[in-house]
């Protein structure tokens, strides 16, 4: 198969890039990784050689080029289908599909006031009644997801899918700012960080030298 090449940010902070490196690498797929740290002198001109969004992360499958984490965990869904990127119920297929959808264009009081930021920890900071609100509608997601759809294992839908994907980032938010949620919602997010993948992930942004000052409040 056409060699893939996935373009990313910063694993401290770009929450975007994280999505479908975490499908990419769980899935044992083999791929090139182009790191390029943002908000730098030479990022958006780095950025704009792979796609003319000027954005990460960008797939690279031999001379096609995707853009956007969820048009990219898409593709990939596509391309692998033993992977089973959706579940195979139609309708959880389709509250995969919704759920992802809403944390691709929503929560925005979340993103803005708890920037992802996987080595600190900030407890209690960017709280507002905003914020509680994204949190709340999150955590009934997952529990949603959890009871209805998840008995075949420890994630939304049992088995690693797009939606955890999509979700993954808000997982390590609530870890950085301290946010307390219920028992089920505990127990998904320890399931996310044990993933093989996303423990490769928060290692590599521990050690990672750049610091993105908007990014530490």
């Amino acid at each position: 198969m056409t060699q893939l090449t996935l373009i990313i940010g910063n694993k401290n902070y770009s929450s975007w890039s994280l999505r479908p490196w975490l499908l990419m690498k769980q899935w044992d797929l083999d791929f090139t990784e182009v790191r390029i740290p943002l908000y730098t002198p030479v990022a958006s001109s780095e950025i704009l050689r792979y796609s003319p969004a000027g954005k990460v992360p960008i797939l690279h499958h031999g001379l096609l080029r995707v853009w956007d984490s969820l048009a990219i965990c898409e593709y990939l869904a596509e391309q692998f289908p033993d992977r089973y990127g959706w579940p195979q119920d139609f309708q959880a297929r389709a509250i995969a599909r919704s759920i992802s959808a809403e944390m691709h264009s929503g929560f925005q009081a979340l993103r803005q006031n708890m920037p992802m930021n996987c080595r600190s920890r900030f407890p209690g900071k960017g709280m507002t009644a905003s914020v509680q609100t994204d949190i709340d509608r999150v955590t009934s997601i997952w529990r949603d997801c959890r009871q209805t759809y998840g008995k075949a294992g420890d994630l939304l839908f049992g088995e690693l899918t797009i939606a955890d994907a999509m979700f993954a980032p808000v997982v390590t938010r609530f870890i950085t700012y301290g946010v307390s949620v219920d028992p089920i919602s505990s127990a998904y997010m320890e399931a996310i960080l044990a993933l093989p993948a996303m423990q490769t992930w928060l290692e590599a942004a521990q050690v990672e030298s750049e610091t993105i000052s908007a990014y530490e409040p």
